[in-house]
């Protein structure tokens, strides 16, 4: 006789071995395994059949069909009759509809990790769709652009005013805390090395030309791609996901017209002002460097910015954040547009659509490096 918590065994007459399943049976508390059984039939080799006693379960769910099923495979491979007699009848009923229709061979697939070539097949086919799809995006933009020089692009005003609000209002304090921060780090990174040379004016050179032509446009619009093309992805993503988009197709109105549009002229419109607002706050931030630490009055300090800067370094440096705002609510919306119909792509549209705006933007960074470098701005 061999006992283990849930299971009793006890060979009856020197040919049936009897199985005594007790107490309570659930997949949460865990199960003893058909292993044990196996045992006791190595163990006891004149064994002829298997019968079952349950008077003393109490509770069970699943896991003893689990466990019944895995022993009558044993009894077969081992060409033993199972007595299910001594079961429950419904446990009797849950087998025989377990074992009526047996699993074909071949019906589980195989889980093989794809080859090199595959991957690599798979991603270009995916970039590849990509491309298609941000090439057609692109093109029915321009088309919804047309539409707008010629009056005839249909969205409400309202929209474009509470997405100016948002897009610039609302994003003045991030703004002012990054772009401070990153004229504090330019001047103090230059004051330790203009310093040793006795060149401390300098300084407000290096702050005052990097935030007007890069720095300025260039956080504004990462900033904006991490708080507004994020935003604008999941928001219409959502729309996807209620089916929001397709009320507005069967409606008749253009989803480019009435969700893309507004949000690209938001941006538009208020990414040059967040980039001059930028560039000053980025020159305050290296002032509070250079009055604290270089001992240079304030007076100083920006007369020194106002000659090193020129009109044509503003200019350069607004027209570059107008760029960036169109990158970043086209990849915003377009990923919010490519969401799926879940949660969790909502999530994933707006992770895309950041790490997209700030590639487009660095990217566009080092396009205009290039340009400019060759009109010699």
């Amino acid at each position: 006789m061999a006992d283990n918590s849930q299971l009793l065994f006890n060979l009856a007459g020197d040919s049936t071995l009897k199985v005594q399943l007790r107490g309570v049976w659930r997949l949460r508390g865990g199960r003893p395994s058909a292993a044990l059984v196996e045992h006791e039939l190595e163990s006891a080799r004149q064994v002829r059949d298997i019968a079952f006693d349950t008077r003393e379960l109490t509770s069970w769910d699943s896991s003893v069909l689990t466990f019944l099923v895995e022993v009558s495979e044993l009894c077969r491979q081992r060409n033993i009759p199972m007595n299910r007699e001594g079961l429950p009848v419904g446990v009797q009923k849950l087998l025989a509809l377990a074992e009526a229709v047996p699993e074909r061979k071949g019906a589980r697939r195989e889980v093989t990790e794809p080859s090199f070539l595959e991957r690599v097949g798979t991603d270009t086919l995916g970039f590849a769709g990509s491309t298609k799809e941000m090439l057609a995006f692109l093109g029915d933009m321009t088309m919804t652009f047309l539409a707008l020089l010629r009056m005839k692009a249909r969205y409400r005003a309202s929209d474009l005013f509470l997405l100016i609000q948002q897009c610039g209002a609302e994003a003045l304090p991030i703004v002012t805390l990054i772009s401070f921060l990153v004229g504090v780090i330019l001047a103090f990174v230059g004051a330790v090395q203009l310093k040793q040379f006795g060149a401390q004016i300098y300084v407000a050179d290096l702050v005052g030309i990097a935030m007007m032509r890069e720095m300025g446009a260039m956080m504004t619009g990462i900033i904006m791609a991490g708080r507004t093309g994020a935003a604008f992805a999941a928001q219409i993503g959502t729309m996807k996901v209620t089916q929001e988009v397709d009320a507005f197709t069967t409606a008749g109105f253009s989803p480019l017209e009435f969700l893309v549009l507004p949000r690209v002229m938001a941006l538009i419109l208020m990414m040059p002002l967040l980039c001059l607002y930028a560039d000053f706050v980025g020159v305050i931030g290296g002032a509070v460097i250079g009055v604290g630490m270089l001992d240079l009055s304030w007076t100083t300090y920006f007369n020194e910015t106002a000659n090193a800067i020129s009109l044509t370094d503003i200019a350069g440096g607004v027209f570059k954040a107008s760029v960036y705002g169109v990158l970043i609510a086209l990849s915003g919306c377009l990923r919010g547009l490519q969401s799926g119909n879940s949660s969790s792509a909502v999530g994933d549209a707006a992770t895309s659509a950041v790490v997209t705006g700030i590639v487009a933007i660095v990217m566009a960074c080092g396009i205009f490096a290039v340009i400019f470098y060759i009109l010699g701005i």
